[in-house]
């Protein structure tokens, strides 16, 4: 069933949707109720969580949203890039609030750029005004290095590190594959910056490497993770037919892509016949028929204590969340969610509350909780 909901002392709005009525779902370790924390978002990308219990929301069409206690504001927060592209599967993309968000009231942001037939990833960072409608003090820190026609495989995902760094993922723009093999630029990278966006000093010496490349050899990579019992940061990419990959990121590993892969093209025809290949990594998991992973993360809540430590991985053409049982750094089993639904999704993340979130990837997309049920 689905009913309205309150976090953080918010009362948060609820979307009448019969496509999400239903009643207590039972899976192998938990049973859960989905509600609708809200709708009228068109094709969601990224949530985050702010202290004061409002939301931040990105679109895809180029507005940052906010969900407070009276539900999703009409009015979108001002101040984003006016170079901001909106083509296909460019736009705006991942929000995470900076690690001393509570004194600096910064976010950062990725977007892409450009127009379409010269366009590329960028990230940025700003301060977010106290009534919550207005981005200050933009800052552009990164740039990919290459610009490419088109509006696909931007990547995006950011993730921040215990050593005052953040990774940036990287697509490598669909129809630039051999590009991931060229660590001179950044497309098919993982980037690892300093939080101002310049480069580490302790990062990889990749051979004419790019600055801030710290993997590469990745497809379109839209998830981004670090394990919280081991500390190791698994990535995961979009395969193209099959070849969906998790991998455990290593500092200056070439991950192989298109040299390697469990995939084939859209139209059948054989990219490489190597599965493996000496000097190129393996992934620790991948699936074969793809289901366009878009977004994981590690259930790290009190309210499914079950299903603590778990990777959650949101899908796109999979109409699904699947749970992956982890011991380490293997996956030992996995279990579907939500195919019922018959809805994409684009990210899941564990909320404040120990609940998890999940975004529908659509025109009229919504904001989905999964809370235990009574």
């Amino acid at each position: 069933m689905i009913r309205s909901t309150a976090i953080a002392g918010l009362s948060l709005m609820a979307l009448s949707s019969a496509a999400f009525a239903q009643d207590v779902i039972e899976t192998e370790q938990a049973d859960f109720i989905v509600e609708t924390v809200a709708g009228g978002l068109e094709y969601p990308w990224s949530i985050a969580f702010l202290p004061s219990g409002e939301m931040l929301v990105t679109e895809r069409e180029g507005r940052l949203r906010v969900i407070d206690a009276n539900g999703l504001r009409e009015a979108p927060v001002s101040g984003l890039p006016d170079d901001l592209l909106v083509e296909r599967q460019g736009g705006l993309l991942d929000v995470a609030l900076a690690p001393d968000f509570a004194d600096s009231r910064m976010i950062y942001f990725s977007y892409a750029e450009g127009t379409a037939q010269a366009n590329n990833t960028a990230l940025a960072r700003a301060t977010l005004s106290e009534d919550l409608t207005t981005l200050d003090n933009v800052e552009d820190i990164f740039h990919v290095n290459f610009e490419k026609a088109g509006g696909f495989h931007f990547g995006g995902r950011i993730l921040f590190n215990p050593d005052g760094t953040l990774f940036l993922t990287l697509g490598e723009g669909g129809n630039y594959q051999q590009e991931s093999q060229n660590p001179e630029n950044h497309l098919g990278a993982v980037v690892r910056l300093n939080l101002d966006g310049s480069i580490p000093a302790n990062n990889p010496v990749i051979e004419n490497g790019a600055p801030g490349v710290y993997t590469y050899g990745h497809r379109n990579s839209q998830g981004i993770a670090r394990n919280p019992i081991t500390g190791s940061v698994w990535e995961l990419e979009h395969g193209a037919r099959g070849g969906d990959e998790i991998n455990i990121l290593e500092a200056g590993t070439n991950y192989g892509w298109p040299e390697i892969t469990y995939g084939i093209n859209y139209d059948g025809t054989i990219i490489t016949e190597d599965r493996e290949r000496e000097g190129l990594a393996q992934p620790i998991w991948y699936w074969n028929p793809s289901i366009a992973p878009s977004g994981m993360m590690f259930y790290t809540g009190d309210s499914f204590p079950h299903w603590q430590g778990d990777l959650f991985v949101s899908a796109l053409a999979g109409s699904k969340i699947e749970r992956l049982e982890v011991d380490g750094d293997r996956v030992i089993s996995v279990e579907p969610l939500l195919e019922d639904l018959g809805q994409r999704f684009r990210d899941v993340r564990t909320g404040p509350d120990g609940a998890i979130y999940t975004l529908t990837d659509d025109f009229e997309g919504s904001v989905l909780r999964l809370v235990p049920a009574e």
